[in-house]
């Protein structure tokens, strides 16, 4: 699955635009080198994102086309 639409159904970032824009700022790694939005995203990767002056990383645990607001928070794991 494309990064951007991952960190859209996971809810990690509300919007797949936003999350879009933050890929192509620079401010999202996978497994410690920055991505594009269309990077692939599989289970056992390490996802950071920076938010302003916060850092948030998380390893993927699952990869669901869509998802409801409560399985959303089972696609990732807070590091």
């Amino acid at each position: 699955m494309r990064l951007d639409k991952y960190l859209k159904v996971s809810r990690l970032i509300k919007r797949r635009t936003v999350a879009n824009e933050a890929c192509d700022a620079g401010r999202v790694s996978v497994n410690g080198k920055v991505a594009k939005a269309s990077q692939d995203v599989k289970v056992g990767d390490t996802i950071e994102i920076g938010f302003g002056t916060k850092n948030v990383k998380v390893e993927v645990l699952a990869v669901l086309d869509t998802s409801k607001k409560e399985e959303a928070k089972e696609l990732f794991r807070y590091l």
